[in-house]
This record gives structure tokens, C-alpha cells and sequence, in this order.
């Protein structure tokens, strides 16, 4: 290959030379199963290959290129699934020894719109059992590809290892209590949570279908919000897809934040993050400023609540996902999902009813901020970068635990749509982020934020030495 950094550039610019038939969607395909051969050993991001289809993928993408037959900006660019995700024809275990014998016989609606737009997929990647806490006992958790001994983030671990280590231009993640902007802040990313809806989950494996939300991982806002553009929209077989149309993400993204209000939560956002994290923040604040944004400090809804609620809640949705199997099949399942399951179990309609008002109350509380501001801008994780030996004390720690979650499951709680950029990094060379928040259905305004961010930052195009 020309390039001996083909492997780390952005999706856009390597879609584009793909259709400027500058490069081959062959060679580049070839290039990265190449990599992957030679790293993914040690990294573990795949938990199944799809080498053969993919060449032949990449190979209908030159062609078609070639007759003038250009799909869209992901024409021809290779990408990773996150195992959860059904793909015809190739096993597909959501982190489950239990399901891993499952071979789809249908796609899920957001292959089949990638596949649609011309991607190629190199294959699927691991995760967490189910999508939850935990890798199951029996399988190698993938390795932050930054430092070994830092946590990678859940439940998407290997669509975060994976992109930050030049192993696929893009890939998805799901989200339900963070699993998008957790891997996203540890591997370097640039990830958007979607608003609830905004994306089909048809084909999906469900860790609780009122909090799972489906969206990109990659290396800058652009590419992000080119492949929530394929990815988003109506779909038949999924009844609570929205059916608003979709917006051209790269159409508004230039505009920047001139103009725009950003909230700033003094009481909430700083209290209780490390110092790494704060100074993070603190920086990020600075340069929206510099870019023209309205920065106003508001007071942000309590969501202590919320965070409480949001482990009963997904442990009971997980039991409804897992009813045919579990107890009858509890030896084959970990301890974390087991655990939460249980927990759910547990629950009567009377808690369950006082969840239901309180993210009502707190859904309510937040809708209502975003007639003050347009963006709110807060951490991504109250801790930066937690060592893997850290984060396995999360089940004893509360206060660990509460960090982690402190800005991540509120929005899945109330469905708004996010975006995580990174914004600095450790003094262990390890990555850290912040989060900006909109409106429902705003997803255009995080892209354009985004974008205008990464234009004064160089952040995002930092890369692990690896």
C-alpha cells in the first residue's frame, strides 16, 4: 500500500480515494485483514472473521465504483459489527458461550443499511456477555490497545479496540447504561449514542429494549454522523423506529458553535470527577468559547434517582430477554449477568411502577432544560481511564460505580442523543473525553458540534503506539 498509515485514516477520506479510484476497496479490505492477521492476537477485538466476504464485498464495491455506480460515502470502506447484531450466515453470540452455536438467518436492519450503502464488514466484534457489565468468564476480554492495563470500556470493547487500533475504518456499538461512550472515552473515539428510536434495534440482541440504543463508533465527528446517516431512520420490522425523516448529518456540520448555547452544570458536571477529568472540562469549555458558543451555567435535574432505578430496570428487561434460558441454563451464564437478572427477578409491579414515574419525572425534567440551552457539555465518565485492576472493584465500590454511571445511564434513561470527543489524555498516555448532549432527534447539532471541536483540536487524530 502508498500509505503506511492507511490504517488510520479517517472513514470519509478513505471512502473518498476508494471512489476516486485513487485505491482499491481490494487492497484496502486486504490490507486490513492483513493487520488484523498480525495484531488482533494480542488485542482479541474480533470475536469472528468474515474474510471471504468481505473480499468478495470489496470486490463488487471496485466494480460497481468503477461503472460510475457510487453508493455513498461508506461505498467500498471496511467496517466491524459488534457481535450482537445478526449477520446472515455467520455466527452471532452477543458475548454468550450459550448462543454461540446461533447463526442468523436474516441481517439486522443496520447491516442490512450498511451492506445497502456499500460498506464492507471484516467481521464481528466481541463484547461483553450480552451486552452487559462483564465478559463472560470464558472468554479473553479485548486489550486496550493504548495500555494493557487500562480498562477498554463495556460493553462495546471490541468496536472500541478495534477502531482506535486500525483494525476497521468504523464500526457500531450498543449503548444501555454507557457501552458507547464508555469505549469511546478509553480507546480515543468519537462515538454518538443516539436519541431512543433514532436507529432500528430489529436484529439486535436485546440487554433491555427501553434503554438499548445502536450507533457509530469512529475516529472523528464527521464519520460518525456519516454512518448514523446510514444506519438511522423508519423501519417496518421495528415499530419503535421513529419515523422522522433523516437529516444529512454533513450538510449543517460546518456551521460550528458560533451562536450556540452550551450549558455548563457547576453543581453536577465537575462534583465528584478526578482531577484529570476536570481539567478536561475545563479546556473543552474554554475552546467552545473560543469557538463562538454561548457557554451559561444552568442547574441540571437531579439524577441520582434515575442512576438508582437504572439497575432494577435493565434487570428486569434482561429477565424478559433471557426467560428461556434463565435459570433453566444459569450454569452457562456469568456472574454479572446473572446477577442482574436476579435482580430483576426480585423486583415487584409496585417498584417497577415507581420507576417508570421517576424517569418520567427525570425524561420531563431534561426536555424541559433544552428549551434554555441547545447543547449541554459534561464528562464523560467521572473517572478518566480506570486501570483494569481498578475497575474490577467496581462491584464493591459504590462510589466507583456511581462515577461510572453518573453521566452515561441518565440519557439512557431519558433517550437524549450524545456525542463523545476526546479531549486530552492521562499521565499514562491513555485517553479522555467529554460528552455533549441535545435535543430528541438533534443529532445534527453533536455532528456540527463535534466537527467544529475536532477543527481546533487534534485530539482525535492522536493514535496508540502499537
Amino acid at each position: 500500500m502508498p500509505n503506511p498509515d492507511l490504517h488510520y485514516l479517517e472513514l470519509l477520506e478513505v471512502g473518498r480515494l476508494i471512489q476516486a479510484r485513487e485505491l482499491s476497496s481490494r487492497d484496502v479490505t486486504r490490507a486490513q485483514l492483513d493487520r488484523i492477521a498480525d495484531l488482533d492476537g494480542k488485542l482479541k477485538s474480533y470475536a469472528t472473521l468474515m474474510a471471504d466476504s468481505a473480499l468478495a464485498d470489496a470486490a463488487l464495491a471496485d466494480d460497481e465504483i468503477a461503472k460510475g455506480q457510487t453508493r455513498g460515502p461508506l461505498h467500498g470502506v471496511p467496517i466491524g459489527i459488534k457481535d450482537l447484531c445478526w449477520t446472515t450466515g455467520v455466527p452471532t453470540a452477543a458475548g454468550m458461550p450459550l448462543l454461540k452455536d446461533f447463526v442468523p438467518t436474516e441481517n439486522a436492519t443496520v447491516v442490512d443499511k450498511l451492506r445497502h450503502a456499500g460498506a464492507v464488514i471484516l467481521g464481528k466484534l466481541q463484547l461483553t456477555e450480552s451486552a452487559y457489565a462483564d465478559h463472560h468468564p470464558s472468554i479473553s476480554p479485548p486489550i486496550n490497545p493504548w495500555n494493557a492495563a487500562h480498562w477498554t470500556g463495556v460493553s462495546s470493547s471490541g468496536s472500541g479496540v478495534a477502531t482506535a487500533a486500525g483494525l476497521c475504518y468504523g464500526s457500531l456499538g450498543s449503548d444501555t447504561g454507557g457501552s458507547i461512550r464508555f469505549p469511546s472515552a478509553a480507546n480515543g473515539l468519537t462515538g454518538i449514542k443516539p436519541t431512543w428510536g433514532r436507529v432500528s434495534r430489529y436484529g439486535v440482541f436485546e440487554l433491555a429494549a427501553t434503554l438499548d440504543h445502536i450507533g457509530p463508533m469512529t475516529r472523528c465527528a464527521a464519520d460518525a454522523g456519516a454512518m448514523l446517516g446510514v444506519i438511522a431512520g423508519a423501519d417496518p420490522n421495528d415499530p419503535t423506529a421513529s419515523l422522522a425523516p433523516v437529516p444529512d448529518y454533513l450538510a449543517t456540520m460546518k456551521q460550528g458553535l458560533k451562536g450556540l448555547r452550551i450549558g455548563i452544570a457547576p453543581s453536577w458536571a465537575p462534583e465528584g470527577v478526578d482531577a484529570a477529568t476536570r481539567e478536561v472540562l475545563d479546556a473543552a469549555i474554554q475552546i467552545v468559547t473560543s469557538l463562538g458558543g454561548d457557554v451559561r451555567e444552568i442547574s441540571f435535574p437531579d439524577p441520582s434517582q434515575v442512576i438508582d432505578d437504572w439497575f432494577p430496570l435493565c434487570g428486569m428487561e434482561a429477565a424478559v430477554v433471557h426467560e428461556k434460558n434463565y435459570p433453566a441454563h444459569k450454569d452457562q451464564y456469568g456472574p454479572g449477568l446473572a446477577g442482574v437478572i436476579e435482580l430483576g427477578l426480585a423486583q415487584r409491579g409496585v417498584d417497577y411502577q415507581k420507576i417508570v414515574l421517576h424517569r418520567l419525572d427525570f425524561s420531563g425534567r431534561v426536555r424541559a432544560l433544552f428549551e434554555e440551552i441547545d447543547l449541554l457539555l459534561i464528562p464523560a465518565t467521572g473517572v478518566a481511564s480506570p486501570t483494569v485492576a481498578r475497575m474490577a472493584t467496581m462491584g464493591v465500590d459504590a462510589d466507583l460505580m456511581y462515577a461510572m454511571l453518573r453521566y452515561t445511564c441518565p440519557f439512557d434513561m431519558s433517550g437524549s442523543p450524545t456525542i463523545t470527543l476526546p479531549g486530552g489524555f492521562t499521565e499514562a498516555g491513555t485517553p479522555i473525553a467529554f460528552q455533549f448532549v441535545s435535543r430528541h432527534f438533534e443529532e445534527a447539532l453533536l455532528v456540527r458540534a463535534g466537527w467544529d471541536f475536532q477543527q481546533a483540536t487534534d485530539w482525535h487524530l492522536k493514535h496508540p503506539a502499537i
